[in-house]
């Protein structure tokens, strides 16, 4: 009883401070898009402390515009940490003006299905399930690259969400095995268009994970060919091809930016499983776990 009343307190004392920030900086983070707040807080004060406290909007330097930095070889070099570079509520946001998605009538139906109220919290990535490719998250992620004179046998993109993944792409030459373990990554292979475009072409995908927020499908068939270039110092466009011949009627197309992340930003600790909203104690039986 002691405890709860002691909580109650807390909850009237904080919420007169919330009412004072800004309905745009409550909805703020770290966010594609969004003025993500550097890890550790900082700055100036306010009546709740830092400025970044519990989310309020923090003023970010504009995204640099110069050249983009190259690797000893003269290839582009992607290192660093980004925001955005894929699709979060839908895939459809980066067709070319006036396309929509060449939906079979069965991934039609799926679609459908998946966005009726009923079904919201059967997204994968809601139970703490790796995000696929390409979608996004509202957390940055991290190219790794060589920085020797060396030809890199690997290239990692670490990501902050959701469970701390990361994808590994052979720079080694290799094939695509002819048989495949269906993965929510796929397995990956990378080179070089010149020395401006990283070309990533994956396969073997498993039939799980959603394209966005909205449900969009696909099916183990799934092929993705991303090509990443970094326009310059600041800014990363990623154009990914889809193909995927039991879900769609023909290949597609979609383009995503990424913006370079503030000096001082890194990937922070992400474990889902803490803050699962979806779980038992929501009254939600996991269906992953059949």
């Amino acid at each position: 009883m002691r405890n709860l009343l002691f909580v109650t307190g807390v909850v009237i004392v904080a919420l007169p401070l919330l009412s004072q920030v800004p309905a745009h900086a409550q909805e703020g983070g770290r966010g594609q898009g969004a003025a993500a707040a550097p890890q550790g807080g900082g700055g100036g004060r306010s009546v709740l402390g830092p400025v970044n406290a519990l989310g309020q909007e923090v003023k970010r330097p504009p995204v640099p515009t110069g050249p983009a930095p190259r690797l000893p070889d003269g290839t582009v070099d992607l290192n660093g940490l980004w925001n955005g570079g894929g699709p979060v509520n839908s895939i459809a946001q980066g067709l070319p003006k006036g396309e929509t998605l060449p939906l079979l009538p069965l991934a039609k139906q799926l679609m459908d299905l998946r966005g009726q109220p009923k079904n919201e919290t059967d997204d994968p990535h809601l139970w703490c399930m790796p995000m696929g490719v390409p979608r996004s998250v509202p957390y940055p992620f991290r190219f790794v690259q060589n920085y020797t004179h060396k030809a890199p046998t690997h290239i990692f993109i670490l990501h902050e969400g959701n469970i701390h993944s990361y994808r590994q792409i052979f720079m080694d030459g290799r094939k695509h095995p002819a048989e495949l373990d269906p993965t929510w990554f796929g397995h990956s292979i990378g080179s070089y268009d010149g020395k401006d475009t990283l070309v990533i072409d994956t396969v073997g995908f498993n039939d799980k994970f959603w394209f966005d927020r909205q449900g969009t499908p696909h099916t183990e068939q799934l092929h993705t060919t991303e090509r990443w270039t970094r326009v310059n110092e600041g800014t990363l466009r990623n154009e990914v091809t889809i193909e995927d011949p039991g879900a769609y009627s023909r290949p597609f197309m979609t383009t995503w930016m990424a913006r370079l992340a503030a000096p001082g930003d890194e990937i922070m600790e992400n474990i889902c499983q803490e803050n699962n909203q979806f779980g038992v104690a929501g009254g939600h039986e996991n269906p992953f776990n059949k």
